[in-house]
C-alpha cells in the first residue's frame, strides 16, 4: 500500500536538465474590463529526452499551456504568476529578438489541423525552406536540407511533394510536412498539439512512430497535448491531467492508467467504450455536469460539483497536492480521498443515454406527420430484428471517376450498400478510400457514375441535389467532420440551433428554391450551394417566426444544447468563439432538429474529448432507439464503430473488401486489410499506393496526373495485393478473389478461406501477447 503526504503546490526553481519547467503558473483573459483565470498554479516538470502527455476535457486549458510556453497568448491574455523556463532560459524574460531565437532554435509547436498551418499559396519547397533559412541556412543549402528532412520523416517522394501545393496532399502527408518543418531547428521541446485528431488508424501509427522514432535520433523533449487516451498511454512516461486549469493529477503513466488518483481521471477512462461492449449493453459511462466558467471562484474543490464522491469537506476545503509513491516513481493527486478515487462507484447507465433532455423533450416537433417513422419507432421499441427492419436507404453498383481519358481517377468502384431502419451501418477505412466521397454521393453533391441507383424507401434518389424534393432533403442529413463547414461563424448559438428548428417546421421549400438556383455542375458548387442554401433558410425562417411561438422554441433550443452538452452560458456566443468541440456539439444539434430518417455522421467525434463522446455517441443510440433513425457512421476510430455501428462496411482504393454484421467483421476472421486497421503496426506499407493517396484529397478528388492508379495491385487481382501482409502470391495480382456471404452476411473479398483466416489471426494475436 502505498503512502501520501500533502505537498506544496509549486516547486521553486527550474533545474538545468528540464527540457520544460513551469512553476505556479497562473494565465488570465481579460474579459470585458475583468481577469479570468485559466491556468492556476501549473507546476510541472519535462526532462530532456521525455515526452510528457497533457490530457482534459475541451476547455481545460491544455492549449492555453502550449501557447504560454511560447508567449504566443492571445492581445487579451496574459501571465499573472509563475514562471516558465526551457532548456533553463527564462521565457518571460526575454526581449523580442531573444524569443524569436528562442523559437527558431530550440522549441517547436505542431498545431492540430496541419491545413491551417500551411499556407495555401506557397508550394511545400518554399514553407520548409523558409523553416532552414529562419534556423540560419543559406537558400540554397535550406532546399537542400528540406529534401533531406522529408525523407527523414518518411516521405516516399520528397522532390513531388516539395513541388507540391498543400491541398495536394493528404492529412497524413500534411502532418509529415509540419512536423519536418518544426524540426528544421532540432528543438530541444517539440510541442504536439492534438497532432493525430482526424488522421485514420494507419496514419496515426506511422505519424505516431516517426515521433517516436525522431524523439530517440534527436533526443529531444515532447509535450503531448491528446484527449485521445490510447495515443497518451502508447507514446508517454507521464502524464498530467488537468481539469479546469488546475493540474489535478500526476505521474508515470503506467501507474496512473492503472490506478488512477483522481475521481476526474478515473471518469476520463470510464468513458472509453470498453473492448467487446457495444450500445446493446447500455449507455457508456459519462462525466455529469459541466466544466465551471473561466474565472470561476471556488473555496473548495473544483471537480466537487461533479465528482460522486465529494461531501462538505471537498465544498468548503480545496485539497492540496497529495504525493504518493507509486511502481514507477512519485504520483500526485489533488483530491482529498485519493485512496477511494478507484472506487468511484459507475453511474446508472439507465440513465446515461439522457444526460440532460428527456424523451419528449428531445423528441422532433412535428412526431406524428411521418406515420413511417412513427411506425419505425415502435419495430424498435418492440425489440425487432433489425435484419426484419424495413430498408430506408438503397445504393446498388455505384461507382465515381474523376478526369478523363489517362487522367481519369476511380474513387468509387461498384459499391453497393442496405441501409435498414434504425441501424447503424460503421463506413471506415484509410482517408483516401472513398469513404467521404460515398457520404456525397448519396447527398447528392457528387452525381455517381451511369448505371449505378440510390433509393430512399424504394423510390429512385435524383442524383443531384437540386433535383430532390423538400422530403426528401429533409429525409437525409450530415454532421461534417469540420463543423465550420455548417455554421455560420458570425452567428449566436441560439440563431443557429433556433433557425434549424424553424426549418423543420416549415419545411425544405426555402432550400429547394435556394439550391434549385445553381445548377452549376461543378461538385464544389454544389456543395457550396448545399450549405449555404441551408444557412439562409433557416436563417429567414428564424426571422419569420411568430411570437407565440417563441417561448416554445427558446425552450426546444436549450433542450437540444443541453442534450448535446453545449453549457447554457453559450447561447448568446458565436461560432468563431466556440471550442472545436462546442462547434461540433452544435452542429449535431442542428441536424437532429428536424426529423430525419437517415443522419451521415462524418466522423462527428473525431475532435471530441472522451467525455463528451461518451455523451455524443449516448445521444445518437438514445435517438436511433426512440426514432428509428439510421446511420452512415463514418470513423477511423475503430473502438467507436464498435460501440454504435450495427454492421460493418471496410473501404480499400474505392472498393468494397469486407461487409457484415459489427460482430463478425470486428472480432474475426477478417480481411487482412480490416486485421491492419485493427493492429496498424503489422502493415506493409507499398510506396507508390502512399503516393496515390497523398494524390489524392480527402474528399477524393484527384489532384495529379500521379493519382491516376492506385497503386495497389493489377486491375484483375487484388486491389490491396501489394501491401498486404499476408499475401499468397501470383494468385493475388492475377485472380480476383471471391466475394461470397456466409450464412449471418459476412463478405470476405479475399482467397485466404476464412477458416484459414482465423487460423492466422489467432496466432499472430498470441504472438503480439507474449511480445
Amino acid at each position: 500500500m502505498s503512502h501520501s503526504r500533502p505537498g506544496l503546490a509549486t516547486f521553486s526553481i527550474p533545474r538545468t536538465d528540464d527540457a520544460l519547467a513551469l512553476v505556479g503558473l497562473t494565465v488570465a483573459y481579460r474579459v470585458r474590463g475583468k481577469d479570468r483565470d485559466v491556468l492556476t498554479d501549473i507546476s510541472l516538470r519535462i526532462e530532456r529526452g521525455e515526452a510528457y502527455g497533457l490530457v482534459g476535457e475541451s476547455g481545460c486549458g491544455k492549449s492555453t499551456v502550449a501557447l504560454a510556453v511560447l508567449r504566443y497568448l492571445a492581445h487579451n491574455g496574459r501571465v499573472k504568476a509563475g514562471r516558465i523556463a526551457i532548456a533553463g532560459e527564462d521565457v518571460l524574460a526575454l526581449d523580442r529578438e531573444g524569443l524569436r531565437m528562442l523559437r527558431a532554435h530550440t522549441v517547436s509547436m505542431v498545431y492540430q489541423d496541419p491545413a491551417s498551418a500551411l499556407n495555401p499559396t506557397l508550394t511545400i519547397a518554399r514553407q520548409l525552406s523558409e523553416a532552414f533559412e529562419a534556423a540560419g541556412a543559406d537558400p540554397a543549402d535550406a532546399l537542400r536540407q528540406s529534401h533531406a528532412m522529408l525523407e527523414r520523416v518518411r516521405i516516399a517522394d520528397p522532390a513531388r511533394v516539395m513541388a507540391s501545393w498543400p491541398h495536394q496532399l493528404s492529412g497524413g502527408m500534411q502532418q509529415r510536412v509540419v512536423i519536418a518543418m518544426a524540426l528544421a531547428s532540432n528543438p530541444t521541446l517539440l510541442i504536439l498539439d492534438e497532432p493525430t485528431t482526424g488522421l485514420d488508424a494507419t496514419v496515426e501509427a506511422e505519424v505516431l512512430a516517426l515521433v517516436a522514432q525522431l524523439r530517440a535520433e534527436l533526443g529531444m523533449a515532447v509535450l503531448l497535448i491528446s484527449h485521445d487516451l490510447a495515443v497518451i498511454r502508447r507514446m508517454c512516461e507521464r502524464v498530467g491531467v488537468l481539469y479546469a486549469g488546475r493540474l489535478v493529477e500526476e505521474g508515470a503513466t503506467r501507474d496512473v492508467f492503472a490506478r488512477a488518483r483522481h475521481p476526474y481521471t478515473v471518469g476520463l477512462l470510464r468513458c472509453l467504450p470498453a473492448p467487446g461492449r457495444n450500445k446493446a449493453h447500455g449507455g457508456l459511462d459519462t462525466i455529469p455536469g459541466e466544466l465551471p466558467a473561466p474565472g470561476t471562484l471556488t473555496h473548495g474543490c473544483v471537480y466537487a460539483p461533479r465528482c460522486r464522491l465529494a461531501d462538505a469537506r471537498c465544498r468548503e476545503h480545496a485539497p492540496p497536492p497529495h504525493r504518493m509513491e507509486a511502481a514507477h516513481g512519485e504520483q500526485m493527486s489533488r483530491c482529498h480521498y485519493h485512496e477511494r478515487a478507484i472506487e468511484l462507484p459507475v453511474a446508472d447507465v439507465a440513465d446515461l443515454a439522457d444526460t440532460s433532455a428527456n424523451a419528449q423533450t428531445i423528441a422532433p416537433p412535428a412526431a406524428q406527420s411521418n406515420p413511417q417513422t412513427n411506425e419505425q419507432a415502435e419495430e424498435t421499441a418492440c425489440g425487432r430484428d433489425a435484419s426484419a427492419a424495413k430498408v430506408v436507404l438503397r445504393a446498388a453498383n455505384i461507382s465515381r471517376t474523376f478526369g478523363r481519358g489517362a487522367h481519369a481517377l476511380r474513387v468509387l468502384d461498384d459499391v453497393s450498400l442496405e441501409l435498414r431502419a434504425g441501424e447503424t451501418l460503421g463506413l471506415v477505412g484509410e482517408s483516401g478510400s472513398g469513404k467521404t466521397t460515398l457520404a456525397k454521393l448519396l447527398l447528392g453533391l457528387h452525381a455517381a457514375d451511369p448505371g449505378g441507383t440510390v433509393e430512399l424507401d424504394a423510390r429512385p434518389l435524383a442524383a443531384r441535389l437540386a433535383q430532390r424534393d423538400a422530403q426528401q432533403l429533409q429525409a437525409l442529413r450530415i454532421v461534417f467532420q469540420h463543423p465550420d463547414a455548417s455554421l455560420n461563424r458570425a452567428l449566436p448559438v441560439r440563431r443557429l440551433v433556433g433557425r434549424a428548428l424553424a426549418q423543420a417546421r416549415r419545411g425544405c421549400a426555402s432550400d429547394v428554391s435556394n439550391i434549385r438556383s445553381d445548377t452549376r455542375s461543378d461538385e464544389k458548387a454544389h456543395e457550396q450551394a448545399h450549405k449555404e442554401a441551408h444557412k439562409e433558410a433557416h436563417e429567414k425562417a428564424g426571422e419569420r417566426a411568430d411570437e407565440s411561438t417563441e417561448a416554445h422554441r427558446t425552450a426546444r433550443v436549450a433542450a437540444l444544447l443541453e442534450a448535446v452538452r453545449v453549457p447554457v452560458r453559450y447561447l448568446a456566443a458565436r461560432a468563431r468563439q466556440l471550442s472545436g468541440g462546442l462547434k461540433q456539439r452544435v452542429a449535431i444539434a442542428q441536424a437532429f432538429a428536424g426529423e430525419p430518417r437517415v443522419v451521415i455522421c462524418d466522423e462527428p467525434t473525431s475532435a471530441l474529448d472522451v467525455s463528451v463522446q461518451a455523451a455524443i455517441l449516448n445521444l445518437l443510440a438514445r435517438l436511433q432507439r426512440e426514432r428509428g433513425v439510421s446511420y452512415l457512421f463514418i470513423s477511423h476510430d475503430l473502438d467507436v464503430v464498435r460501440y454504435l455501428a450495427d454492421r460493418v462496411m471496410v473501404l480499400y482504393s474505392g472498393r468494397v473488401l469486407e461487409s457484415g454484421p459489427a460482430n463478425a467483421v470486428l472480432n474475426g476472421p477478417c480481411h487482412p486489410y480490416t486485421e491492419t486497421l485493427l493492429n496498424p503496426g503489422m502493415l506493409s506499407h507499398d510506396t507508390s499506393a502512399s503516393d496515390a493517396r497523398a494524390a489524392t484529397s480527402a474528399s477524393g478528388m484527384p489532384r495529379s496526373a500521379a493519382g491516376s492508379g492506385s497503386g495497389s495491385g493489377s486491375a484483375a487481382g487484388c486491389i490491396f495485393s501489394a501491401r498486404c501482409p499476408r499475401k499468397l502470391g501470383a494468385i493475388c495480382d492475377e485472380a480476383a478473389p471471391p466475394f461470397d456471404a456466409d450464412a449471418d452476411g459476412h463478405r470476405i473479398r479475399c482467397h485466404i478461406p476464412p477458416e484459414q483466416l482465423r487460423e492466422l489471426q489467432a496466432a499472430a494475436d498470441l504472438a503480439q501477447t507474449h511480445s
